[in-house]
């Protein structure tokens, strides 16, 4: 706890610097491609629609199984449009709640949203699982892209015309250092100017892991945060509120793992 309360107390001193920083090192976009270019350019997503099932993607697919994400798609656009957000962190008080699964159903579902163009980049670099979920695999991660050793050009993932996937193949020897360098922080900006995308969402460790999420979660808009019906404590996920909202916005929090019938529908969700 008092590792926690020492990052957050950094993040704070840091907060302001890095906003102009973000700013100040904001790379000309002249000499860059076009837009159109750099997504076409993008690797394409590999589909296993037998492994997306079987990890509970339900949103690969339009119906039924797939109207929650729609909805929460729906709020997140309104929200985000509302207030102006353009960065989201996907977050958790404890690990197990289903980010990361949440996660890569929302790309499906905004791959399903017309004019947006939407990032997916998971920062979760101790314990890195998109990529499982999604079942892609990759020679290079996030780390390498963020180190500038692999452009990100080289190494993201394209899913039809909208969404694009930043994922790992391992996890990275040093995530909190890297997390909070003026380094990574700017490639994540010549991202966002090199693909223009309406929202970029970012897959952060679990709070309770480490102080990983405390270095990121100053450089976002908002953060949303997942919590797993009948395993997530009430006084953990009102802990949970209080460390992210002292860095960033909350955008909501989303229930997960639960189930519910709806008596006009007969609908059952999980």
């Amino acid at each position: 706890m008092e590792r926690i309360q020492e990052a957050l107390a950094k993040a704070r001193a840091q907060h302001q610097e890095d906003n102009v920083s973000r700013t100040q090192h904001a790379p000309q976009p002249a000499a860059r491609p076009s837009v159109d270019a750099a997504w076409n350019a993008l690797a394409p997503f590999k589909f296993n629609r037998a492994l997306l099932h079987s990890n509970r993607v339900a949103a690969a697919e339009r119906g039924r199984d797939a109207a929650p994400y729609d909805l929460l798609r729906t709020k997140i656009i309104q929200q985000a449009q509302t207030n102006g957000w353009r960065r989201v962190a996907i977050v958790s008080p404890d690990a197990g709640t289903g980010k990361t699964t949440t996660l890569a159903n929302l790309a499906f579902s905004f791959g399903r949203q017309q004019d947006m163009r939407v990032l997916c980049i998971d920062l979760d670099l101790r314990r890195p699982r998109l990529h499982k979920v999604l079942g892609q695999t990759s020679d290079h991660s996030m780390a390498d892209v963020l180190e500038r050793r692999v452009r990100f050009s080289e190494h993201g993932l394209r899913l039809g015309e909208r969404v694009g996937f930043g994922l790992n193949n391992s996890a990275a020897s040093n995530p909190s250092e890297l997390l909070m360098s003026r380094g990574a922080r700017d490639v994540i900006g010549e991202i966002e100017t090199d693909y223009a995308p309406d929202l970029v969402f970012f897959d952060i460790s679990p709070l309770n892991a480490s102080d990983d999420n405390i270095a990121f979660l100053q450089n976002v808009d908002c953060a949303i945060i997942i919590a797993a019906a009948e395993n997530t404590p009430i006084k953990r996920l009102d802990q949970a509120e209080r460390q992210v909202a002292e860095l960033t916005n909350v955008m909501g929090m989303v229930l997960n793992k639960c189930r519910y019938t709806s008596d006009s529908e007969g609908y059952d969700y999980y």
